[in-house]
C-alpha cells in the first residue's frame, strides 16, 4: 500500500513539474524605441524584429515570453539583479560584455553606418572632416565606444538615451552626423517623411573590438540550460523557414 501511495505521489509530483515547466514564463528585457528592431505600435503593442523572433523562439521552446521595457544604461545590471531572465534588444556580442553575461548564438549581424542631412558637406568621416562637429550616438552602445575612441578628441560626441531622441536633435540641426546600426538609421532617418538624409562612408563592421560578432540574447552566466534552449530553438526556426519569414518582413530577402 505504501509503495502504491509513494508511486501515486511521485506521479503527481512529476505531472505538477511538467505543468509548471509548460506554464513557465521567461522575462525578456528590451530597450525601445529602436525601429525596426523593437518599437511600439500606436496601439501600444510591442513589435519589431527582436520582438517577433523572441516570441517565435519562446513558442518553439514551449514557454511564454513576457517583455520588460528597460533603458539601455541599466539593461545589464537589471539582468544581473534578476529583474528579468534575458536581454533580447539588439545587443552586440563582444568580449567586454562576455565578462558579464552569457550570450546565445548570434541571431543577426547588422552593419553600422554614418548618417548626415542630404545637404551636408561631410563625405567621408575622418578626423579632418569631423573636427568641431557634433556626433550623435546612443549612450553605452558599440557606436558610442567607436565614435568616442576614434573622434572624441576632435569632435563633440553627444550621447542619447534613445535613438528617437537622437533623431529629434538631428532634425533640429543640433547634430551634424549620427552613428547608428544601419537598420535603425534606415528606418528612422532614410525612410522618414520628416527629413532628407544620406549615408556617408559606407557600411562598417570592423574592427571586431568594437563591432563584435553580431546580435545575441544575453543571459546570466549560470543560466547555460536556458541559453541552450534558445540556441536549439533558433536553429530550428532557421531550418523550418520561420526565421526567414520574420527577416523578410523587416529587412527584405537579403540576409545580413
Amino acid at each position: 500500500m505504501k509503495k502504491l501511495l509513494s508511486a501515486t505521489l511521485l506521479g503527481a509530483a512529476l505531472l505538477a513539474g511538467t505543468a509548471q515547466a509548460q506554464d513557465e514564463t521567461v522575462r525578456l528585457a528590451v530597450d525601445i524605441p529602436y525601429e525596426p528592431m523593437e518599437y511600439r505600435l500606436p496601439s501600444g503593442e510591442l513589435t519589431g524584429f527582436d520582438i517577433e523572433l523572441g516570441n517565435a523562439l519562446c513558442a518553439e521552446i514551449g514557454i511564454d515570453c513576457e517583455w520588460v521595457v528597460q533603458g539601455w544604461d541599466g539593461i545589464i545590471p537589471g539582468l544581473l539583479s534578476r529583474k528579468y531572465d534575458a536581454i533580447m534588444s539588439s545587443m552586440t556580442i563582444n568580449d567586454q560584455r562576455r565578462q558579464q553575461v552569457l550570450f546565445s548564438d548570434p541571431y543577426f549581424t547588422p552593419p553600422s553606418a554614418w548618417f548626415v542631412p542630404a545637404s551636408s558637406d561631410i563625405r567621408t568621416p575622418a578626423k579632418e572632416t569631423l573636427e568641431g562637429k557634433s556626433i550623435g550616438v546612443q549612450r553605452g552602445t558599440l557606436q558610442d565606444n567607436y565614435a568616442t575612441d576614434m573622434y572624441g578628441d576632435v569632435a563633440n560626441v553627444k550621447r542619447y538615451s534613445t535613438a528617437g531622441d537622437m533623431v529629434l536633435d538631428m532634425e533640429s540641426d543640433r547634430l551634424d552626423i549620427v552613428f547608428l546600426d544601419f537598420p535603425v538609421g534606415k528606418s528612422t532617418l532614410l525612410d522618414s517623411e520628416e527629413g532628407n538624409y544620406k549615408v556617408v562612408g559606407g557600411m562598417i563592421t570592423e574592427p571586431k573590438k568594437y563591432f563584435g560578432d553580431g546580435f545575441g540574447i544575453a543571459f546570466r552566466q549560470r543560466d547555460e540550460d536556458l541559453a541552450q534552449q534558445f540556441n536549439d530553438a533558433l536553429a530550428t526556426l532557421k531550418e523550418n523557414g520561420t526565421y526567414d519569414e520574420i527577416f523578410e518582413k523587416y529587412f527584405g530577402n537579403k540576409k545580413q
